[in-house]
């Protein structure tokens, strides 16, 4: 038996997010595309005799309890597969906290992939993703990672191609939003609904600039009416010579698509005075 294991845990970005409609059971009905972006986190876990879920991490305002999806994640595997075993997590953080780039979910991810090699579960993918959607929707995504289709309340998942691989400006401005506060201001009727499957068909054609033309987010209006810097950033974005720029998840991190690295430069160097948490990376192959 491993006695130690580290996983890899990328951040995501959409490229599309589009709400179809509120469900019946309080979810929404989703339909996006996502790809992973090379700034991840690293989740390390270890084996421990002591029958308990114990998590550090190098982040201070990282939740280390039930409220952590990692945490989530190792319960739900203790007891559906009856462990007496505990575990010890290292969650060295990159990815910033709430900020609408799936770092929560990819660290239960890792968390449920890590487990299954420490404890020699030999599950699938394809079942470690449905004990993924257990913990939390983005969970299943980020149990493949790459680029993907996702639907539902976005617990189902279709591979993709990989995108055209670019260089992607990643801005968090310092003011968070709550994902619930944007879900519930939603007005249905007047909904930007972006074109899904068109992304899809250009990224299956590897057409980068019709990508870039496709990227929308149904919840960014909503978003930007609750922080206006968004609406800013975009504009800074575009104007430092960025193909597109769109915002993440409901927000409030804000990315920039770009081919040529030194757009990308002028992006990350023109941004960097403006907010603190700025990062350039690239898209994942």
């Amino acid at each position: 038996m491993n006695t130690e294991v580290t996983e890899k845990a990328p951040a995501k970005i959409n490229l599309t997010l589009d709400v179809l409609y509120k469900r019946g059971d309080g979810y929404h009905e989703l339909e996006m595309v996502m790809t992973s972006v090379d700034l991840a986190d690293h989740v390390t876990l270890k084996t421990i005799e002591e029958n308990s879920i114990i998590i550090q991490s190098n982040n201070g305002f990282l939740p280390l309890d039930q409220r952590n999806h990692a945490y989530k994640a190792a319960l739900l595997i203790k007891e559906r597969f009856n462990i007496q075993l505990g575990v010890e997590m290292m969650i060295k953080k990159n990815i910033p906290i709430a900020a609408g780039l799936g770092g929560g979910s990819s660290d239960a991810a890792a968390t449920l992939r890590g487990l299954n090699q420490l404890w020699n579960l030999g599950l699938s993918l394809d079942e470690l993703a449905i004990l993924g959607a257990e913990v939390g929707s983005d969970v299943p995504y980020c149990i493949y990672g790459g680029t993907a289709f996702a639907s539902g309340r976005g617990e189902k998942i279709e591979q993709l191609d990989a995108v055209p691989q670019c260089w992607v400006v990643l801005v968090k401005p310092k003011k968070g939003i709550s994902t619930g506060t944007v879900f519930n201001a939603l007005s249905y009727d007047t909904l930007k609904h972006p074109a899904t499957y068109s992304m899809i068909a250009a990224i299956k054609e590897q057409d980068y600039l019709r990508m870039t033309k496709l990227i929308g987010n149904s919840l960014e209006e909503t978003s930007i009416i609750r922080q206006p810097s968004i609406e800013k950033i975009k504009e800074k974005m575009i104007s430092f010579g960025a193909d597109a720029a769109l915002m993440s998840g409901s927000g409030p991190t804000i990315f920039a698509l770009c081919r040529k690295y030194s757009r990308a430069q002028r992006v990350y160097n023109g941004l960097k005075g403006f907010c603190n948490e700025v990062y350039l990376v690239r898209t994942l192959k």
